[in-house]
């Protein structure tokens, strides 16, 4: 039986991913904040000396955006930029990046840390968790990903919890994002996806439960500013260090 995803195919999905490719990064540029909260975010890892010797893992990178974040705030540190869709690689590929940095086609729950060249110091995940079929297995195949007291933040959508919020999410789709897509690409099926998926996905406290039950210790949730606040948050948590090595 095809897996679906919020009500569409998973292969649907990655299909008008990479339709939507061509025109991705300038419909983003015209979201107030989108890169400076990305920035934030990446930042919130919290990782020394600039990421220096360390491996992170940014996990549905799509044009790179998340990539640029990440190089932005940790410019010494090694970054594998991995995404299922090829258009949006594609285009990630296309920009200037550091020796540092490479990409991967794969989907999340696919990878080993053997296929990556060792376990990471860190994951940054914007915007993947809610496109995958199974949350849970992809959390703890994220976590197997990582190194005992790796750090994990998801840039992640989550308005389950308030009113408020569904309600500016639902104006700005429909009065702003389905409209551009639609001028931008001809089709509006992934920003359609795009409405429906964030109302129907984890609430902040589910999510969290979500991360500990993947074994992820510490978890929080950190807001962001502007319209933004209460839509979109940051989510952090580790795998436990060995014992006795805090």
């Amino acid at each position: 039986m095809a897996r679906t995803v919020r009500g569409m195919k998973a292969g649907a999905v990655g299909d008008e991913f990479d339709r939507a490719a061509a025109s991705y990064d300038r419909l983003v540029a015209a979201n107030p904040g989108y890169h400076r909260h990305l920035r934030v975010s990446a930042r919130r890892l919290g990782l020394p000396r600039g990421g220096e010797g360390l491996r992170i893992l940014d996990l549905g990178c799509g044009t790179g955006a998340s990539t640029a974040a990440l190089a932005h705030a940790y410019p010494r540190a090694e970054i594998i930029g991995v995404d299922a869709s090829e258009g949006m690689l594609a285009r990630a590929r296309a920009k200037g990046w550091g020796p540092g940095v490479r990409f991967v086609h794969a989907r999340a729950e696919d990878l080993t840390a053997g296929g990556l060249g060792g376990p990471s110091d860190a994951v940054f995940a914007a915007y993947l968790l809610r496109n995958c079929p199974d949350p849970d297995a992809a959390l703890a195949a994220v976590s197997g990903l990582l190194k005992p007291g790796g750090r994990i933040a998801l840039h992640e959508y989550s308005v389950a919890d308030s009113a408020a919020a569904r309600v500016v999410w639902s104006l700005v789709c429909w009065g702003v994002v389905i409209p551009l897509g639609r001028v931008a690409t001809g089709r509006s099926a992934l920003y359609r996806y795009l409405w429906r998926s964030v109302l129907e996905f984890d609430g902040a406290a589910r999510l969290r439960r979500r991360m500990r039950e993947a074994g992820l210790e510490n978890v929080r949730t950190l807001a962001l500013t502007g319209w933004q606040r209460g839509i979109v948050h940051t989510f952090l948590g580790a795998v436990p260090a060995p014992s006795g090595s805090r």
